[in-house]
């Protein structure tokens, strides 16, 4: 055998060694970042005497967040989250538009379901408990500023292109959250983030692998809602794994942790 053969035979345990060595690295870094974040979370979530255990019994009340319609004279523009039914709820939010033009003596509500018609208008109450979770305000803006971006906010809802029957996907998406994302892609001056347990925001078809953030203020690599990695001033940074997502906020301080959600300063546009 030559010298350059024995060293190259020699070569092959050391560089197998280093390959385990870096899948392990890997291995670990996904279960510190995804697995253990959402393990801990099932628990607490297992321990809850208070979710609903179907839809029928569920809360689907007003939690009382916006004024009475025929009270607020100016227009109003607002996106929720709330956690989902049941055991999704240990991952995921659902996330839904509300609008009123001024001198509306009524909101319109639009989310993105799995059944019933393809884009769900006024389908529960603008400020409802989903499944019985209060939701919490993701946007809030009123009057002039408002008013005049209600027009885009329709027309993105309009626009949204997988609105038809079969389009709807829970996992990695398109789903409600896919919708909500589109709506504020197309309304960047909405200038928000949804929260990192908005499973399927960040859902693109493959031949959209790289484009902008929904805010308009980075960049998002998306591989079909699988994986992916967020950077922008609004969304901060993002990395997502399997809907999973970890990140960290800087413009609003905050850390992302999977199945937990959003932990810091409040990241509400008011």
């Amino acid at each position: 055998m030559s010298g350059r053969a024995a060293r190259l035979k020699r070569g092959r345990p050391t560089h197998t060694l280093e390959t385990m060595v870096l899948a392990a690295r890997i291995l670990l870094v996904i279960l510190a970042l995804f697995i253990l974040p959402l393990a801990t979370h099932a628990v607490w979530w297992a321990l809850r005497d208070d979710v609903a255990p179907n839809y029928r019994n569920a809360d689907w009340s007003s939690a009382k967040l916006l004024p009475a319609a025929s009270e607020a004279p100016q227009a109003i523009v607002a996106v929720y989250a709330a956690r989902v039914g049941r055991w999704r709820g240990i991952f995921a939010h659902h996330t839904w538009v509300v609008v009123k033009e001024p001198g509306a003596t009524a909101y319109t509500r639009y989310d993105k379901v799995g059944w019933g018609s393809p884009i769900r208008t006024n389908g529960w109450v603008a400020d409802g408990r989903w499944f019985g979770n209060v939701p919490h305000p993701i946007v809030f803006i009123e009057g002039r500023e408002a008013e005049a971006l209600i027009p885009t906010i329709r027309a993105a809802v309009a626009s949204y292109p997988y609105k038809v029957s079969g389009d709807y996907n829970a996992w990695p998406g398109p789903n409600s959250n896919t919708f909500v994302a589109h709506v504020m892609r197309s309304v960047p001056e909405l200038s928000a983030a949804l929260p990192p347990t908005a499973l399927g925001k960040d859902w693109q078809p493959l031949t959209d692998i790289v484009g902008l953030t929904p805010s308009r203020t980075g960049v998002q690599v998306s591989l079909g809602g699988y994986a992916g990695l967020s950077v922008g001033w609004v969304e901060g940074i993002e990395i997502d794994f399997m809907g999973l997502t970890a990140g960290l906020d800087v413009r609003r301080p905050a850390i992302k942790i999977p199945a937990w959600g959003r932990i810091g300063m409040n990241p509400v546009v008011w």
